[in-house]
């Protein structure tokens, strides 16, 4: 992380995290698309052991670069739950 001199530095910053951030977000979802091929039932594709699983996983993430906790779980929640709409809609065009 570089320090920044001046506003315009740290705004220029944010918005090239914020391009890859939603690159990756986009990335993701190309997957929970794939996903729902090699599910068998909507309990597939809702799967809450498995976002426990992510939960779990991105709090110990979270608190590895010093991010706050909560606010990660909320906005993983947040997009998971969002996937899993997209995905049951997709699931529902397969069958």
């Amino acid at each position: 992380m570089m320090l920044c001199n001046n506003l315009e530095e740290v705004r220029e910053n944010i918005d090239r995290i914020d391009h890859e951030i939603i690159k990756l977000i986009a990335e993701r979802g190309n997957y929970v698309m794939q996903a729902s091929a090699f599910k068998k039932d909507e309990n597939g594709v809702k799967d809450t052991g498995r976002v426990e699983k992510v939960i779990s996983k991105v709090r110990t993430k979270a608190e590895e670069y010093g991010a706050d906790p909560d606010m990660v779980e909320s906005l993983y929640r947040e997009m998971i739950a969002r996937f899993v709409t997209m995905e049951m809609s997709e699931f529902h065009k397969n069958l």
